[in-house]
């Protein structure tokens, strides 16, 4: 039933992928995402559902000995903080995180692969991803946490600056789940499927 599921999962993935690649194609000049920039997977709290933890463990159990240690050696680093961590929204960096580049980028969370884009916040305005004020995503057309028309114009390009309904809560919501017979199941921050 497990592999099944999975099977179903993978599905959607790939229908999502294409979603998300056409999404990240329209808002080319506004994105700043490449190989070693990792800010994405860093200090933050990564909502994972059962499938999706299932998923990585796949990707993790593929990898050779010497990374599989690395990121077992991560997970204590992460569990041990989170440990002695007093008050709430314990952030921390991905444990799968090796030299700023992902052990299991094939394999990596809904999370994972939606950040970067512009969301629709739940008032219905505009939310950049936190990197646009380190200068990454969006920073070329943003003043403070508006789209600055100057800015755009400046740019020369036809495309202008869009969010889209790439929440987590929406890309994780049931009818994804009917449509592609699966389960998301139980929904926690990454590290809290590792406690025991």
């Amino acid at each position: 039933m497990v592999l099944f599921m999975l099977e179903n999962y993978v599905l959607y993935l790939r229908f999502m992928e294409q979603k998300l690649n056409k999404f990240f194609e329209k808002q080319k000049p506004y994105i700043f995402c490449k190989k070693g920039c990792a800010k994405c997977c860093q200090k933050a709290q990564f909502p994972y559902s059962q499938i999706e933890f299932e998923y990585l463990l796949l990707g993790a159990r593929q990898l050779d000995m010497e990374t599989r240690n690395i990121i077992s050696e991560n997970i204590g680093k992460v569990l041990a903080e989170k440990e002695n961590f007093e008050g709430e929204n314990f952030r921390y960096d991905c444990p799968f995180l090796i030299d700023n580049v992902c052990s299991v980028y094939n394999y990596r969370g809904i999370i994972c692969r939606s950040f970067g884009l512009a969301n629709v916040g739940s008032d219905g305005k505009m939310k950049v991803p936190f990197c646009c004020f380190d200068g990454l995503n969006y920073s070329n057309v943003m003043d403070g946490n508006k789209v600055s028309m100057e800015k755009f114009k400046k740019l020369g390009v036809k495309e202008e600056p869009l969010a889209f309904n790439t929440n987590y809560e929406f890309l994780t919501d049931a009818d994804f789940e009917n449509g592609f017979k699966f389960k998301f199941g139980e929904k926690k921050p990454l590290i809290e499927w590792f406690i025991k």
